[in-house]
């Protein structure tokens, strides 16, 4: 039965985590996004989010978005420099269509900073990406 059951390939769906200036506290704050990069909408995009490492655990951060248009970007959470040095998980699942996607996207510990910084597709700035 199992054998029977087919799970399709998420691509052109991405997570990143970006650099932005906060005009409202004036500080320079980490922020995750979900990218869709697909010609067709997403709907009903759930988010699970958390960071982890050999002895410490995030709580648990969940997220719903009931559509995420094509070629677009929303963004998830406001992440807190010290849990960089965590693994940081996304869990994300989604229908497109008839059928449902899920994937999860894992930022390793200390890979989020500045170092690392590439263009991020359709934000036109610069942050770190997972495919």
């Amino acid at each position: 039965m199992k054998k029977d059951i087919e799970i399709p390939k998420v691509t052109g769906v991405y997570i990143a985590v970006v650099s932005e200036y906060n005009k409202v506290h004036k500080s320079q704050d980490w922020n995750a996004y979900i990218i869709n990069e697909k010609d067709t909408d997403l709907e009903m995009v759930i988010i699970v989010s958390e960071g982890y490492s050999e002895t410490k655990k995030t709580a648990v951060f969940r997220k719903r978005i009931d559509k995420l248009p094509a070629k677009s970007y929303a963004k998830i959470e406001l992440m807190q420099e010290a849990l960089f040095a965590l693994h940081n998980s996304f869990k994300v699942s989604f229908f497109e269509g008839n059928s449902m996607f899920d994937k999860t996207y894992v930022f390793r510990k200390n890979t989020i900073n500045v170092n690392a910084l590439q263009p991020i597709p359709l934000m036109k700035v610069k942050g770190v990406l997972v495919k």
